[in-house]
């Protein structure tokens, strides 16, 4: 059955969305994960470059009062000019309070100093953790990201005299452009990487259903009637191989299994048809033979009547010896059928030609198309359909009202044939015997009809089935390919 049949559901769709899926679920947890490395990276490193100007800026300040004892009233006196100083060389302002958290002094005017005092919150955490204390916040004035950094200040002596405060402010533009690039280098890649996963598993997808598909469709062909089962052809040494290779030694089995079970029927058909041959061979002879002996033991050469009594012998004798003859011509036929001479023809027209010579306007014949065409030997149907009618016609000779229907069906690459009459029907215990060689219901002929319509059926590739019930009737079926 081809894939397209089954739309959505085919294991093509199944396995080309399948691989899209997991490739832009690679895609994108990938370009996520590289996206928050970029970010931890440069958060990472402004934390980085915030230290290193902690450290720079908390050395110059050391140095400046590194002279001589400086207290936390000397500050502004010691630093006044120095502060100006390290504010330049670190790029940096800075503002000093005292350990109370008032203002001390800054490189800005004190009256561009927006903070006075420290929070007591951040003044607490300073004075008792003795660390610097780094407070995240946003600068509405110019819209950026800053950290308030708080950190104690010592003198020579490694006491505490002030806290230094210094404002840091983020650069958030170069993290920008740097995440920018990569997501537009990223969306370029995954667009490129996306596309050639489409084609390469609609490739790989293609060919895993275009095999399976192939192997699909020669395991559909395969009949139990085919007279060789072909193997598949595949050269691959993957999965689907080895599902070739088993398949392909299955059929040898059956092949085998056939090839045996024909020969056992075959020889348990003809020892049958030679019993049958010898007996109906044995019962005209006997009557031969007394005729002869009691011919001979009553002859008397001068009875008047002797040319009489001659003649009647000599005729008694020839009839059994034609009726011998009989039986050897019907052996010989159903023993050899005649060489198949396949023509194209049609069909409705043939059967009728067929049933004329029966001249019985009680058979009936149907059919589903007018123009039913078949590629086969003429003489073989003739001979099917006429042992069918024959049979039908004996069985609706005690009928009051027979009937015989005929039907001619054509589906698709088959043809079905059937005949059915309403006569006294077969008994279900002959039904599974009917086509045996030499069976017969009837009290005269060799039984041999319907086995040599099964034959030529057979030997077409198609099938005969009878379904029977006692008084009511018989329908045999046949079902034939069209062989175009």
């Amino acid at each position: 059955m081809p894939l397209s049949k089954y739309k959505g559901y085919s294991l093509r769709n199944r396995v080309f969305w399948g691989f899209i899926v997991v490739c832009i679920l690679s895609m994108a947890g990938s370009s996520m994960l590289s996206y928050f490395l970029l970010k931890n990276n440069a958060q990472e490193q402004s934390r980085t470059d915030m230290q290193n100007k902690t450290n720079s800026l908390m050395a110059a300040l050391d140095y400046a009062v590194s002279q001589a004892p400086v207290s936390t009233e000397q500050i502004p006196q010691v630093l006044k000019n120095k502060i100006l100083e390290i504010a330049d060389i670190t790029n940096q302002d800075i503002i000093i309070y005292d350990l109370q958290g008032n203002f001390l002094l800054s490189n800005r005017e004190s009256t561009l100093v927006p903070q006075k005092k420290i929070p007591q919150n951040i003044l607490h955490s300073v004075i008792t953790g003795n660390k610097r204390v780094d407070v995240p916040e946003f600068d509405a004035t110019i819209g950026a990201n800053k950290t308030s950094s708080y950190t104690i200040f010592q003198n020579n002596s490694l006491e505490p005299i002030g806290i230094v405060y210094f404002p840091y402010y983020h650069n958030e533009s170069a993290h920008l452009d740097i995440l920018n690039k990569y997501l537009k280098y990223m969306l370029l890649v995954n667009l490129l990487v996306i596309a050639f996963s489409i084609w390469l598993s609609w490739v790989i997808s293609k060919h895993l259903t275009d095999a399976i598909s192939r192997f699909s469709e020669v395991i559909t062909r395969i009949t139990i009637f085919d007279k060789e089962m072909q193997p598949i052809s595949y050269y691959q040494n993957d999965e689907l191989g080895a599902l070739v290779k088993a398949y392909n030694k299955m059929i040898l089995q059956i092949q085998d299994h056939k090839d045996r079970l024909a020969f056992s029927e075959k020889e348990k058909a003809w020892r049958e048809m030679a019993k049958q041959v010898a007996h109906e061979v044995k019962n005209p002879l006997t009557p031969m033979k007394l005729t002869i002996q009691n011919f001979e033991r009553k002859f008397n050469p001068d009875d008047p009547d002797i040319r009489d009594k001659l003649k009647k012998m000599s005729s008694s004798v020839i009839d059994q010896i034609d009726m011998v003859a009989t039986v050897a011509t019907a052996f010989s036929q159903f023993a050899q059928l005649p060489e198949k001479n396949n023509e194209t023809f049609h069909l409705n027209a043939e059967v009728d030609s067929i049933l004329r010579i029966f001249n019985n306007d009680r058979i009936f014949v149907h059919s589903n198309r007018a123009d039913i065409m078949v590629n086969m030997d003429r003489i073989y149907l003739n001979r099917i359909i006429t042992n069918l009618i024959t049979n039908a016609k004996q069985a609706v000779e005690d009928t009051a009202e027979p009937i015989i229907n005929v039907d001619l069906e054509q589906f698709n690459k088959r043809v079905i044939i059937s005949v059915e009459d309403n006569g006294v029907g077969i008994d279900e215990g002959m039904l599974e015997r009917i086509f045996e060689p030499s069976f017969t219901s009837k009290t005269s002929g060799m039984g041999l009809g319907l086995t040599m319509v099964r034959r030529m059926v057979e030997d077409y590739g198609g099938v005969i089935t009878v379904k029977s019930e006692l008084g009511k009737g018989a329908k045999f079926t046949i079902s034939l390919p069209t062989n175009l």
